[in-house]
């Protein structure tokens, strides 16, 4: 039953550490029956692209945000239900401009002639001369030196959003910067020599200052387009993996090891449970599964890779929560959601969760509490035939596990009587990329030592 009341549809809440978001995609347009639950919009975070659900229904009265706008968590985004006509009387932005317009407009109408610079809308970012920013935007400034007063803000308000900064930082340029030169410029106008007031010596007698610090040449938001090239905008997922990359490389001492492991006695325990995992549970057991199992009891063992760095103190846990890095939109994309206590699985448990929090990851079905709190990640290019890598640490963490594809190899093993022959085995690489700061090297062989002996000598009783 559609509701007879307006119902606002605002900003959710995704996760502790999440003030903002951005309308990736409408599902619904305006005008529009929607039912309650049914997906209503995608929205993207620093943490997470989901689904919001709609929160009653009736039909899409109004949409105030538009796709690609960046709003801060409790912004109203839409309007369903209600008569319509009162959903749109009270649109937020109106009154952030009216109300100004009004006051500029008084003083004229009584009599006394406003003068021109009343009439000039202020800049809408700035208030008492100091600018206020969300504690993610602040941050990204303070990382890149970035004065958050010089950033042209298109949010409610003038408010400058994650979008308008790191807009800001791609293209370098400074926001009307030009329009200040005249009002920076020490030179002032007619004769500067009252002893020779007819000469027409200014230009002579004041010297062209130096341009000002604070009006650089403007870099260009982007080279032209060459023959062949095509442009396309950075989206709020890319934008967030690429500054959490860059600040992990900055933070982080990193360092990569690697080893080889023959996965004999895995791949023949796979192949007998893979039709009866298939059949009866709906999952697959993976290569992946194998090493996620064995790497969490590894961990168990080695609580400094499994810990991290927090001020001056090492944080170490009696629980793994462990992070898998899923692909999404062909390439484009890239979320970690985490398979939380993940020391209480069996071989069976692992594989159902991995699947489920993965295919949730592509539908977009994640909650924002299923990508935080991850303790040690495992990132599986192997799938794709790539034996090897050096991937980027999740801050905060200390390590990252990569898992690359089964190769058969001529192997030396021992024979029964003791001696050296070539055989031809399953060889998986594994390379763990570690905080230095942390985490020495002798510590990280050890690791994947132990990590490589679980795999080898796999115990179907144990697992």
């Amino acid at each position: 039953m559609a509701t007879t009341e307006a119902i606002d549809v605002v900003m959710p809440q995704m996760g502790v550490s999440v003030s903002e978001g951005t309308i990736t995609k409408w599902l619904k347009q305006q005008g529009e029956q929607v039912e309650a639950d049914e997906p209503l919009l995608e929205i993207s975070t620093d943490k997470v692209d989901t689904e919001v659900p709609s929160p009653g229904s009736g039909v899409l009265t109004e949409i105030l945000v538009q796709e690609g706008q960046t709003v801060e968590v409790g912004t109203k985004l839409a309007v369903i239900g209600g008569d319509g006509a009162q959903a749109q009387a009270p649109p937020p932005p109106e009154p952030a401009t009216a109300e100004p317009a009004a006051e500029a407009a008084a003083p004229s109408s009584a009599g006394t002639p406003a003068p021109a610079a009343p009439a000039q809308p202020e800049p809408a970012h700035s208030a008492n001369g100091k600018t206020f920013v969300s504690p993610v935007v602040a941050k990204i400034a303070s990382e890149h030196g970035v004065d958050p007063s010089q950033v042209q803000g298109t949010g409610r308000g003038g408010r400058v959003t994650k979008k308008d900064i790191l807009s800001f930082i791609e293209t370098g340029a400074p926001i009307e910067a030009p329009a200040e030169i005249p009002a920076v410029s020490p030179a002032p106008t007619p004769a500067p020599a009252p002893v020779q007031p007819a000469a027409p010596e200014p230009p002579q007698a004041a010297p062209a200052p130096p341009p000002p610090e604070a009006a650089p040449t403007p870099a260009p938001a982007r080279a032209a387009a060459q023959l062949g090239e095509s442009f396309e905008p950075m989206s709020a997922m890319r934008k967030g993996i690429a500054e959490h990359m860059r600040r992990s490389l900055d933070t982080s001492a990193h360092v990569t090891s690697a080893i080889e492991v023959d996965m004999s006695k895995v791949s023949a325990i796979r192949s007998k449970l893979k039709k009866e995992y298939q059949q009866s549970y709906g999952v697959n057991p993976t290569y992946l599964i194998f090493v996620a199992r064995a790497a969490t009891d590894t961990l168990r063992e080695y609580p400094w890779i499994n810990g991290e760095i927090r001020g001056d103190q090492i944080v170490t846990r009696n629980y793994v929560n462990l992070g898998f890095a899923v692909e999404l939109q062909d390439g484009k994309g890239l979320i970690v959601p985490v398979v939380k206590k993940a020391e209480g699985l069996n071989l069976l448990g692992m594989a159902r969760a991995v699947t489920d929090i993965a295919q949730r990851a592509r539908d977009k079905k994640l909650l924002p509490d299923e990508v935080q709190g991850g303790t040690f990640t495992i990132t599986n290019p192997g799938g794709y035939g790539t034996f090897h890598g050096t991937p980027v640490i999740s801050q905060p963490q200390a390590a990252i596990l990569g898992t690359y594809a089964v190769v058969k190899r001529p192997w030396v093993v021992e024979d029964d009587l003791g001696q050296d022959v070539i055989a031809i085995r399953p060889i998986m690489n594994l390379t763990l990329t570690y905080d230095h700061r942390l985490v020495d090297g002798a510590l990280a062989g050890r690791f994947l030592r132990d990590l490589r002996h679980r795999l080898e000598t796999w115990d179907e009783s144990v697992y």
